[in-house]
């Protein structure tokens, strides 16, 4: 596999390490060109999008298109309207420290055939066209407008892949089969079509979690001779979710209900983002979100159950070593959250790295250091 870029420095005039195959690349083909007039850059001193206009103040612009920063390019599905920000974002331009890291992940060379699932701007399928040629890239984009996009930034850049608008969630059997896919775009079930698709050897590269938490991990799969998918996770990503499996956001209760269970905890969790035990909570529950934030000096967390009306809550305060619980309906999720916690830290507490995926005809298994190792039993 090619080496990374992340042991490498940024080259001069560039925020961002690039490895020796993807230079040309990346010179040739500079975010920018992919950017549209108003976008949103993420602010990351505090976390919000702030909106800037080539128009308006050009030299912003400029900064924000070349900073190692993602950016935003429509919310809403299209519908929003106007320079403030949307409610959800819906398609972006991803940092590009995140977008090399990935290509190289990919571990793609020449003559190799490439299908895209999230065409985005245009600009991941316009290095790869660059260094493959465009008779061997295929992008899918299932926003017609977002996809007519990409298709005019790319011809604008002189390249010239096949862009197709569909639910990238099926593949493109009509150009299979390919040596590598890559997703950008967070997935929360590797599909069985992409698998099938891959030659032997291929590769997949995507962004995958669980409905537990909004983040990702990066997940490199290798299809064997007998048509499985399986290899490890490398590290926490966010990306937004492939349209149809995005998770709509779980309504509170307005006060706890009477018959709720009450209960005392002494365990605080660790939910920052980022963190490793988040994740494996995921692997671990079945059928589990939750909601974590902070407020003043208290901590709220939230779990509920997608396949029923089960919930937990519980409120922690700075300086107090325990907290209420609160559990109703036919799952006690935080008696299982805790369960977890005990095996996260009974096998040493695992990062990413740990953790890795099988893919084949009988769906997805998430595995701790060994394929045969499940993490939840089937």
């Amino acid at each position: 596999m090619t080496a990374t870029n992340q042991d490498r420095p940024a080259a001069p005039g560039r925020s961002f390490p690039v490895s020796d195959p993807w230079v040309a690349a990346f010179e040739a083909v500079p975010r920018a060109q992919f950017l549209p007039d108003l976008m949103w850059a993420h602010d990351m001193a505090r976390g919000a999008s702030v909106p800037v206009d080539r128009t308006a103040d050009p030299g912003a612009w400029n900064a924000a298109a070349q900073a190692d920063i993602p950016i935003v390019t429509q919310w809403d599905d299209g519908r929003h309207r106007g320079s403030p920000p949307g409610t959800v974002p819906t398609s972006s331009a991803s940092m590009p420290s995140v977008v090399a890291a990935m290509l190289d992940d990919l571990d793609v060379s020449p003559g190799m055939r490439v299908l895209e699932i999230g065409a985005g701007t245009g600009w991941n399928a316009g290095l790869l066209t660059h260094r493959l040629g465009g008779s061997q890239v295929v992008s899918m984009e299932v926003d017609p407008a977002v996809a007519e996009t990409a298709r005019q930034n790319l011809a604008a850049s002189g390249l010239h892949p096949t862009v197709i608008t569909g639910d990238g969630y099926a593949g493109h059997p009509a150009g299979a089969p390919y040596d590598r896919i890559i997703a950008t775009c967070g997935m929360r079930q590797i599909p069985q079509a992409w698998v099938e698709q891959l030659r032997p050897g291929g590769i997949i590269v995507a962004p995958w979690g669980t409905h537990f938490e909004n983040g990702d991990a990066l997940v490199r799969l290798a299809i064997s001779q007998d048509g499985i998918a399986a290899g490890p996770f490398l590290r926490p990503v966010e990306f937004m979710k492939l349209r149809a499996q995005r998770l709509r956001p779980p309504q509170h209760p307005a006060e706890f209900p009477g018959d709720a269970d009450t209960s005392t905890t002494t365990l605080r969790l660790p939910f920052g983002p980022w963190e490793a035990f988040p994740f494996a909570a995921g692997l671990r529950l079945d059928g589990v979100t939750h909601v974590a934030g902070r407020r003043g000096d208290e901590q709220a967390v939230w779990l509920y159950g997608l396949a029923d009306q089960s919930w937990a809550a519980t409120v922690f305060r700075d300086g107090v070593d325990h907290a209420t619980v609160w559990q109703s309906g036919p799952r006690r999720l935080w008696d299982e959250i805790e369960a977890a916690y005990q095996w996260w830290t009974a096998v040493g507490q695992p990062g990413f790295e740990r953790f890795g995926l099988t893919v084949d005809q009988d769906g997805e298994r998430a595995w701790l250091d060994h394929p045969a190792n499940l993490v939840r039993a089937r």
